[in-house]
């Protein structure tokens, strides 16, 4: 035990290395002028760079949990550490509003984002809680009805938005007002002492209030550089090999590769805490990160359309991106209704990994309206099943204040 110690601050420290590293061959190649590299080794590069930020970003969020409310700290983890998906996303925005043809892989990469979280990052985080605690479910904590209730109310909006064929400023602003209601929610609501984990731990221990912010605003600087210099090469890099394969459709590759390289961090850090049997804080991150693409992501990507394009119209959607999003919302639907009542069954979350997985085994959009179906289904019979238990937390969540009240 007494050398456990220093195995795990050395564990640390080469993980922190290890992350402020991986942006520095991009930064490197990305000044030098003339120099020739393939789409294949920008994509690679400017990746691992967005890779390395993303950790790194997640870290300082933690550290800065130190200065700031707990609850709000839970809710500006989420944030930041989807900031690198957001760039990317952003990117595909601004760029349809100048070449229109941009519009399905900012739908692409959104949805993709969504349906990873969920599908891979929940079902993960249960089944390894589940298997850490010798329980056949993880509970989680009440104050997770907080974002519960966000989730809901962004997740029954959002199928509005297909009906139009458009992702509008309209659905912008109603977005934006939710994201503004759960932020104005989180920082008032109850919080508690947590302790930190992994490089943020080292960190902490290490220096003293005033050493710790300074790292906290460093590695804010650092992380953000290299993300914002590496989003959009990495975005037109997966596109033009996507374009120049024939095997690999561009749309998939846009809405799986980037997800998975800007969000890897968000998952370890969770993986993490349901390892060290604080399933429930990483499930809560995970579900506050939810809240935050469903709505601030969404929201904006209209905003960086028009803006671009120099027009009110919002982002126009075709036959295909209508149906990713109406899938996105239907598994969005179902998770939320699985955790309504604050218990996330092993059983649960292995489903919505295999349905989840066996969407790439059918990517037609015929079949993407019949596995939206299924989710459906499933939600409607959770609703009815078990004396109506979920479906009157349902209503409840929906039509409860979101606002927290004080005890005195």
């Amino acid at each position: 035990m007494a050398g456990s110690a220093p195995r795990a601050r050395r564990r640390d420290f080469l993980a922190l290395l290890g992350a402020a590293l991986m942006p520095l061959p991009w930064i490197v190649a990305n000044q030098l002028e003339g120099l020739a590299l393939s789409q294949e080794w920008v994509a690679a590069l400017a990746g691992v760079a967005i890779l390395g930020g993303a950790f790194l970003l997640t870290w300082a969020t933690e550290l800065a949990e130190r200065d700031i409310p707990q609850a709000l700290a839970i809710l500006v983890l989420a944030l930041v550490s989807v900031l690198p998906e957001y760039a990317i996303d952003l990117h595909f925005a601004w760029t349809a509003g100048k070449n229109l043809e941009y519009a399905q892989y900012a739908v692409a990469n959104m949805t993709g984002a969504n349906r990873l979280l969920i599908g891979i990052g929940w079902a993960v985080v249960v089944v390894i809680a589940c298997a850490r605690s010798g329980r056949r479910d993880l509970v989680i904590h009440p104050r997770q009805r907080l974002e519960i209730r966000f989730l809901l109310w962004a997740t029954l909006y959002s199928f509005v938005i297909p009906l139009s064929g458009t992702i509008h400023l309209l659905d912008a602003a109603v977005l934006l007002v939710i994201f503004m209601l759960y932020a104005y929610s989180a920082a008032h609501g109850e919080s508690e002492w947590v302790s930190l984990v992994g490089p943020a731990a080292l960190i902490d221990r290490t220096f003293k209030t005033r050493g710790r912010r300074s790292w906290v605003v460093a590695l804010f600087a650092y992380a953000a550089y290299g993300i914002f210099t590496a989003a959009q090469p990495f975005a037109d890099g997966l596109v033009e090999i996507g374009r120049a394969s024939e095997v690999i459709d561009e749309f998939l590759l846009v809405q799986w590769i980037a997800p998975l390289a800007s969000e890897s961090p968000e998952f370890l850090i969770a993986i993490l805490f349901a390892w060290r049997l604080r399933g429930s804080l990483g499930i809560g991150a995970l579900i506050s990160s939810k809240v935050n693409q469903w709505t601030l992501l969404v929201g904006a990507i209209p905003i960086a359309f028009s803006l671009s394009a120099g027009s009110w119209s919002g982002l126009p959607l075709d036959e295909r991106q209508v149906a990713e999003l109406l899938l996105t919302s239907a598994q969005s639907l179902m998770a939320a209704v699985f955790i309504i009542d604050l218990r996330f069954s092993r059983v649960e979350a292995l489903s919505l990994a295999a349905l989840f997985l066996g969407q790439f085994a059918f990517p037609s959009t015929e079949v993407r309206y019949l596995f939206t179906g299924l989710y459906l289904a499933i939600t409607v019979a959770l609703l009815v099943s078990g004396g109506g238990v979920r479906r009157r937390m349902l209503i409840s969540l929906i039509f409860s204040s979101p606002f927290p009240t004080r005890r005195r």
